[in-house]
């Protein structure tokens, strides 16, 4: 089974979730060699605070865009 994502919405839309995944392992202790996707995140949306203030944050954008369910925070 494999999925074609081929909308600029839904390649958007698998960027940004994959941006949330990505700070997430960062926050369990995941290190990378670049710059941080805690550290992009902030830059991109303005976001400013702690590693969880911003995961917090960018999981409201998530939601209020309709990329994120609130099911799946829980």
């Amino acid at each position: 089974m494999s999925i074609t994502i081929d909308t600029p919405e839904g390649i958007e839309a698998f960027r940004l979730l994959s941006m949330w995944s990505a700070m997430r392992l960062e926050a369990l202790g995941m290190r990378v060699t670049n710059r941080s996707v805690t550290q992009m995140c902030k830059k991109e949306f303005g976001l400013k605070g702690s590693r969880e203030k911003v995961i917090a944050e960018f999981e409201a954008i998530l939601v209020e865009a309709g990329i994120l369910n609130k099911e799946t925070l829980a």
